[in-house]
């Protein structure tokens, strides 16, 4: 009777609706999950050319850069609408949106990442007769991985917050619980996704940082410095 009574009293925290909406909590939080996993793995397939092309010239530099940043600028709401006469009202147009979001956190931090290689690593790799497509996938990538991972987590973490703005479609994860609650006032709902997508965010962060840290143990290493190697800075949108 003392859980009924918090969904009757509409508190703010209240163990019955957890136990009695369960499903309808776990399958918003697998779609989040999936957006957001989606978001981010197209994005880094998107950002990885567009950042080995802006290394490659002065001329494509400036329009990539540019770009990705203008994009990133364009309030979510009317990306969407833009998106909305090529994909409709799918899952297709939040994740193409967040896509688009994600792409200026991870060409600055990929390019970020293989300016700071050192040239010493790439004369190296010449002198053993790697060319330029191993010399990027065996030397200068593995080199680039901690700014590179480094972006990753700031996208992931900015895209489990903007996956939220989906629900304005009906795609939106846990955003849609959010929606709803706010609009029927029920508290224990929209305080119950907001907590659960807040944890979303942390979580992953977490397991992006220890898949960092076992990716990149030389980043851990205080002392003995290979003299001419650089750190790469992480770059965060403004």
């Amino acid at each position: 009777m003392d859980g009924q009574n918090c969904l009757v009293e509409n508190d703010w925290v209240c163990a019955e609706y957890v136990r009695t909406r369960s499903q309808e909590l776990i399958d918003a939080t697998v779609q989040h999950v999936g957006i957001t996993a989606a978001s981010i793995l197209i994005g880094l397939a998107v950002a990885l050319p567009l950042a080995l092309l802006a290394r490659r010239s002065k001329a494509f530099a400036g329009p990539v850069l540019g770009l990705t940043t203008a994009l990133y600028s364009v309030p979510s709401l009317a990306m969407f609408s833009l998106l909305l006469p090529l994909f409709g009202l799918s899952a297709a147009l939040v994740v193409t949106g967040l896509v688009l979001y994600s792409l200026t956190v991870l060409v600055r931090n990929i390019l970020a990442g293989l300016e700071a290689v050192p040239e010493e690593a790439r004369e190296a790799a010449r002198g053993m007769g790697y060319g330029p497509v191993r010399q990027l996938w065996e030397v200068e990538l593995p080199l680039a991985l901690p700014a590179l991972l480094a972006g990753v987590r700031i996208a992931t973490v900015a895209t489990v917050a903007l996956t939220t703005v989906g629900a304005i479609v009906d795609y939106g994860g846990l955003g849609g619980l959010i929606m709803s609650g706010l609009r029927s006032d029920f508290k224990a709902q929209v305080l119950t996704a907001s907590v659960l997508c807040v944890l979303l965010a942390v979580v992953a962060d977490l397991l992006l940082l220890a898949l960092q840290r076992w990716l990149t143990p030389w980043t851990r290493i205080r002392s003995g410095r290979v003299p001419g190697t650089r750190t790469a800075k992480v770059v965060e949108p403004a």
